[in-house]
């Protein structure tokens, strides 16, 4: 018996040894795990590949859907079996099934062969919620209340039979909504849905609300806010005024039973308000809270809704309804702050402290006397007296607080629905009630930290710590102004500026899953352009600023920089062929404007550091330089983006035009010395990255730029739009060590300056001064060079989306260590360099199924070894060529440990 198991075992040692060592991981829809409300009719599905072999690759893959888990076999697969395809790709295949309904749910999962052609087992179980497909399925009506004020709450009662098997939801409420089924809150989303330009796209959510149902009676309950779809100053702060008309709402509710039939609880003129307990919100000024005019138990069956008027029906038409595809990640409750008091100027007014500046909704615990109110006034800094300091968050313009009156003398416990803000501080008034009597008490005062669920996709650290407070730093600010656009600062304007899209885009990237951003960005930008094709410098535009603050190319080039942005981290081509004629008209809008082929409708070097005793307006490099530039980069990309679509004609087009922009700028601001427009740092950057520079000029306008950066003691001059270019210079330059020397400091203005003056968040200001936001996160470049050229992780252009992923690390100064993890979007990315002595350890971990190119950096003389071998004869690695002081490796994936000696 036991000769015959050995002979058995000898057997099939082969097959054992070349059984698939590949898994299935991290199966996505659409950028999204699980998603619900996906209102394409194929939406995409991706998964990654985990191994412990060096080399493992998918040749081929199999997906089964189903419409319910236990179907989900081979054999029985009721919607999709695609068999055995061969191919490698992992990222973004089409569903090719049955065709998909609206509201139905879909079971799938997938499994790969390996390059033994050995399956791996199936991967986990996923699902997919469709949302509204086709327009004709809704039958919901827009309602609203036949009265306008602050809020409204909108009820409806409605019967659930016995046998109920599913229940689905689609809804929509502006600005802002929450839904309660039953006395109960309906998910855990807040300031929902996002912000978009209200006329041309409304977005509505899908819960899946079983869970929620009874049989019998039930009530479904909404609240209405303000958000971004109406603002007015009303005695309180507020960036601009403006409406898209009363708050209105649209649901529907679908009820499916299991003996097959069906149900619908719709908005209609059935449905009936009130106007609540909110009797002030805006996106600005605040939120004001009277427990006492809640009607208890509104959203519950059985409530006494008599009195209640009916809603009314909106005839006019709003925009068009879209779901999860163009929504970026909800907004959450991330984590909390509890409140520590640091000033009291009396009993009944005091300071209380979160510690870290960030995007805050309070979570408060009051007792004391009916109808006494607790009032918090938000700020980022305070004054030399411990006052809080409102001025950096617009405070002159008008107070903006969160105010809480009682309902009862018991304890009550709050939480705002419908403003949150940007905040350290909190300066706590306590209020008795109108006829006098007790003041309240504020027992406990928690910070919610709110901002969007985009999943974390990056870590780093080194040996510096002050470079690791850095990055938490800018970080913090990344969190802050991550809602359902990228907003510069969460308190004083909250608004999409573009720049940051592409200019930030790339650091966001490296440490956010935050694709759907981008893509809810360019239909932002879609929505937001003009007949003229002019991509404003905010979207959604909600209030036309005047001139260049509407109009610069630095800013509007968003529209064309951000989906190449996207294709090169995701390899998604979708939002170059659904954007393209967008992109088209806005580069026909900036020919329109150029003159001889330079473009002056720009903002230059916004928040430059020049001899104005506070930054702003560009002082270093006027407008001209940079939006011609960016004219020229746009022309570029364009040029590209039409090669990958296979428009040939206008590839060339293209190319021709950004050749004749690149010699109007040279024309115009090449200098005989081999610098270029004002010797700015920005303005040698920009030509040395963007390729704008002669070749003959590159050495001289790179040196150029290191010795400015000296001549200010190791400092930056650069702004918002030069200072990315700054980094990328010095950096293809191979000077990332003035970098380092640049940013290892805390005496000039600058990342370490913000830390030493008390920053918790990057500031908008290089100063921190308080004349400007603490929270902005428009300077946070440094993030993509930590991680692309400190670590050196980065994809390659001619693989987009981590298909052969670039591994080029810089050893810089004192550093000893420096480590980093990108989750990129076809797995996670490790490096680790540390030195030792004259040596080096470079430690590298590539996903499955891709490939990568390593640059060690080294010095004649040395020796390269990979896991112990010369690297050049280990297992997966092939040298390719000495360049630039470092040897080039073409590793496959795998776990790879280089050492220099």
């Amino acid at each position: 018996m036991r000769i015959a198991t050995l002979v058995l075992l000898v057997v099939l040692l082969p097959t054992i040894l070349c059984a698939a060592d590949l898994k299935v991981v991290q199966p996505t829809c659409e950028f999204a795990v699980d998603p619900l409300g996906v209102d394409v009719s194929q939406p995409r599905l991706s998964w990654q590949l985990d191994s412990d072999e060096r080399g493992a690759r998918q040749t081929a893959w199999q997906i089964i859907a189903a419409t319910k888990p236990e179907l989900l076999t081979e054999a029985k697969a009721d919607l999709w079996n695609s068999g055995q395809q061969q191919g490698s790709e992992t990222v973004l295949l089409p569903y090719a099934g049955k065709p998909l309904r609206s509201s139905q749910q879909v079971y799938w999962k997938v499994r790969s062969w390996d390059s033994h052609n050995e399956p791996s087992p199936w991967g986990p179980v996923s699902h997919f919620t469709m949302g509204i497909l086709d327009p004709a399925d809704w039958r919901a009506e827009w309602i609203v209340a036949p009265w306008q004020t602050e809020s409204i709450l909108m009820r409806k009662p409605f019967h659930v039979k016995a046998g109920l098997q599913r229940a689905i939801v689609h809804v929509c409420g502006l600005g802002q909504f929450e839904m309660s089924l039953n006395g109960q809150k309906c998910g855990d989303h807040l300031l929902s849905p996002g912000w978009t330009k209200y006329n041309r796209t409304c977005l509505y959510e899908t819960h899946d609300i079983t869970q929620l149902m009874q049989e019998g009676e039930n009530a479904v309950g909404l609240v209405l806010g303000d958000g971004m779809y109406h603002t007015e100053r009303r005695n309180r702060f507020s960036k601009f005024q403006g409406t898209f008309g009363p708050q209105r709402a649209y649901l529907q509710i679908e009820l499916e039973y299991r003996d097959g039939s069906s149900d619908f609880v719709v908005t209609d003129g059935s449905w009936q308000v009130d106007p609540g307990a909110i009797t002030f919100n805006d996106i600005f000024g605040g939120e004001d809270y009277d427990a006492g005019r809640e009607p208890n138990g509104w959203d519950k069956p059985g409530f006494n809704d008599s009195s209640w008027p009916h809603a009314v029906l909106l005839v006019r038409p709003g925009g068009e309804l879209r779901g999860l595809t163009y929504s970026a990640p909800a907004i959450k409750a991330i984590e909390t702050s509890k409140a520590e008091e640091v000033s009291r100027e009396s009993e009944t007014r005091y300071v209380l402290d979160l510690e870290q500046n960030t995007s805050y909704m309070p979570r408060i615990t009051v007792t004391g006397p009916k109808g006494s109110t607790v009032r918090l006034t938000h700020a980022e800094v305070l004054d030399d007296q411990g006052h809080i300091d409102r001025s950096t968050c617009g405070g002159n313009r008008g107070p903006a607080y969160w105010q809480y009156t009682k309902a009862t003398d018991g304890p009550e416990q709050w939480m705002p629905k419908f403003f949150y803000a940007g905040c350290r501080y909190l300066l706590v008034d306590l209020l008795p009630a109108e006829d006098g009597g007790p003041f309240p008490r504020l027992d406990q005062v928690e910070g919610v930290v709110v901002h969007s669920a985009a999943t974390p996709a990056g870590d780093f650290a080194t040996s510096n710590e002050l470079l690791n407070d850095i990055r938490t730093l800018v970080r913090w600010a990344q969190r802050s102004n991550m809602v359902s656009v990228l907003t510069d600062c969460p308190h004083r304007e909250k608004l999409g500026w573009l720049e940051q899209y592409h200019l930030n885009g790339p650091g966001v990237r490296y440490e956010f899953d935050a694709h759907r951003i981008f893509i809810k960005g360019m239909q932002d930008m879609a929505d937001s352009q003009l007949d003229n094709g002019l991509v404003p410098n905010i979207a959604p535009e909600y209030v036309e600023f005047p001139g260049t603050f509407r109009a610069a190319a630095e800013w509007g080039c968003a529209v064309v920089l951000t989906p190449w942005q996207h294709y090169q981290a995701t390899g998604d081509r979708q939002l170059l062929e659904k954007y393209y004629e967008v992109m088209q008209r806005y580069l026909a809008y900036l020919n329109s404007i150029a003159d001889d082929g330079i473009v002056s409708e720009g903002l230059g070097d916004w928040y430059d550091l020049g001899p104005a005793d506070r930054p702003g307006h560009a002082q270093l490099t006027p407008p001209p330089v940079t939006a011609t530039a960016f004219y020229f980069r746009s022309a570029d990309v364009m040029s590209q983006i039409a090669e990958v679509l296979g428009k040939e004609d206008d590839a060339h087009e293209y190319q021709q035009l950004a050749a004749d922009i690149r010699r109007a700028w040279l024309r115009e601001f090449r200098n005989d010395d081999g610098t270029y427009a004002t010797g700015s740092q920005c303005s040698n950057a920009i030509a040395l990255v963007m390729g704008l520079a002669e070749e003959e000029d590159r050495q001289a306008a790179l040196e150029a730029l290191v010795n400015d950066v000296k001549d200010h003691g190791n400092a930056m001059t650069a702004g918002d739009v030069g200072f990315r270019y700054l980094l990328q210079a010095l950096a293809m330059g191979d000077r990332s060590d003035v970098i380092y020397e640049m940013i290892n400091q805390s005496e000039r203005p600058g990342y370490g300056y913000q830390l030493a003056h008390g920053a918790t968040s990057l500031t908008e200001a290089w100063d921190a001064n308080h004349h400007a936001s603490h929270n902005h996160f428009m300077l946070g470049h440094i993030t993509e060079w930590f991680y692309k050229d400190l670590v050196g992780i980065a994809t390659d252009p001619a693989a987009p989306g981590y298909k052969n992923i670039l591994i080029r690390p810089h050893l810089v100064g004192d550093l000893q260590w420096a480590e980093a993890t990108h989750h990129s979007i076809r797995g996670p990315v490790r490096v680790r360099w540390e030195r030792s002595g004259d040596g080096l350890t470079l430690e590298v971990d590539i996903p499955a199924n891709t490939t990568a190119t390593v640059f060690v950096p080294g010095q004649a003389g040395q020796q390269f070894f990979e896991s112990g071998h010369p690297a050049g004869e280990s297992t997966g690695v092939t040298f390719l060529r000495t360049e630039a002081g470092r040897h080039v490796y073409a590793i496959e994936s795998g776990n790879f440990e280089f050492v220099v000696r």
